[in-house]
């Protein structure tokens, strides 16, 4: 019986090894694609799983996974060296940041932001939240108001929250969840917060991140000491089952697009943006630029989060990121390449968990993501080799 085990134990290990040794496909030559081509030219969805996971184990994603400890001088949101270890020392600073009206652009502040999230507002409009922690930005916005996900977030990631107001009840529910640390405009003073001359009020609210922290510290006296915000893994590893990726687009309407452009050079996605709305099928783009610096926004990680949109009101909307641990879908882009998974939430206090194809945890490349929440109805097609394009849907 024994010698029966051994036998079965090692024919399982050979085709494991043999299911593991697959050559991460060789990024594919291809023209730019033609930010004005009809976006109808899609091919169908493509099929998922992929061949290779299938002879593989796809274990559940568990989410009480074992966090490795990291040095004192690691950013756990970037896995990044940070040489100011005071930025380290406190909660990150989480700022909700406009996408419109357009004459609020360039943005401010979002090269420096270690996370950003972005998702769906309503009318066909994106919003964006900046997450701060070993970077500051003296000037962070345009700031708007905030939404039921940004109790979530700022929870989750044990933050800060600065936003300029929100209707009474969702107001009510960000303060019930963070309590002195939902920073709504009316509430802080000048500086951290100040505003600059424009036409449109709308785009006129900004904050210093460095200066907010401090105030919630010195002059609230508020518990900002340093948080547990392990949860994403960093390394300059590549999971094997991968497609190539040099493009993605995402798109939440026919006036909110934005696209992720491949450097091969720096191995960063490069932003870029919609400028001006449209009725055909040509949407203009333009590099999307960081005010203070100049400087195209660009990723190491673009990662599209299916998650569950309850629409409340025309610009209400509640997305499920709370006791979602049975696994969801995640979409992973990094170093030119797409890799399917999943993502978990363990507690409500604790970061979003991500894992790839075999349920174990996903590798990011080091550096700042962008997370993007997607209706679990949007549709993620191919538009040719390495090119991709999400739809945003909500039911």
């Amino acid at each position: 019986m024994n010698l029966r085990r051994a036998v079965l134990s090692a024919m399982l290990l050979l085709l494991l090894i043999s299911g593991c040794e697959t050559t991460p496909p060789q990024p594919a030559v291809w023209s730019a694609r033609d930010p004005n081509q009809a976006l109808e030219e899609v091919t169908p969805e493509l099929p998922a799983p992929q061949t290779q996971q299938e002879a593989l184990p796809s274990p559940t994603p568990l989410p009480l996974v074992e966090l490795p400890d990291l040095p004192d001088n690691i950013d756990p949101l970037t896995g990044l060296q940070v040489e100011d270890l005071s930025r380290l020392e406190r909660r990150p600073v989480m700022v909700k940041i406009s996408n419109y009206p357009r004459e609020g652009r360039p943005h401010a502040g979002l090269s420096f932001a270690d996370l950003v999230f972005e998702y769906y507002i309503g009318y066909g409009f994106n919003r964006f939240m900046a997450v701060f922690l070993g970077q500051d930005a003296d000037m962070a916005g345009p700031v708007r108001s905030g939404r039921l996900v940004d109790a979530q977030l700022a929870e989750m990631y044990q933050g800060l929250l600065f936003y300029g107001n929100a209707d009474d009840s969702t107001d009510e529910q960000i303060l019930k969840e963070l309590g002195p640390r939902a920073l709504a405009e009316k509430d802080v003073p000048s500086p951290p917060k100040f505003r600059i001359e424009a036409e449109i009020p709308e785009t006129t609210l900004f904050v210093n991140t460095r200066q907010l922290s401090e105030y919630y510290t010195n002059v609230l006296g508020g518990s900002n000491n340093r948080r547990d915000l392990r949860g994403m893994i960093f390394s300059n590893e590549i999971h094997p089952v991968n497609e190539t990726a040099d493009f993605l687009a995402v798109q939440f309407s026919r006036q909110a697009r934005g696209e992720w452009r491949y450097n091969a050079a720096t191995g960063l996605y490069e932003r870029w943006i919609e400028s001006g709305a449209t009725t055909s099928g040509d949407i203009p783009m333009e590099p999307m630029v960081d005010r203070v610096n100049n400087r195209q926004i660009a990723m190491a990680n673009v990662i599209l989060v299916f998650a569950t949109y309850t629409e409340l009101a025309p610009t209400k909307h509640n997305i499920a990121l709370f006791d979602q641990n049975a696994g969801k879908r995640a979409v992973f882009f990094r170093d030119g390449v797409r890799i399917e998974g999943s993502w978990v939430t363990v507690s409500n206090g604790r970061p979003i968990q991500f894992f790839n194809s075999w349920g174990l945890p996903m590798h990011l490349k080091p550096g700042p993501s962008w997370i993007v929440f997607v209706g679990d109805t949007s549709t993620l097609k191919s538009l040719a080799p390495g090119q991709w394009e999400l739809r945003f849907d909500i039911p």
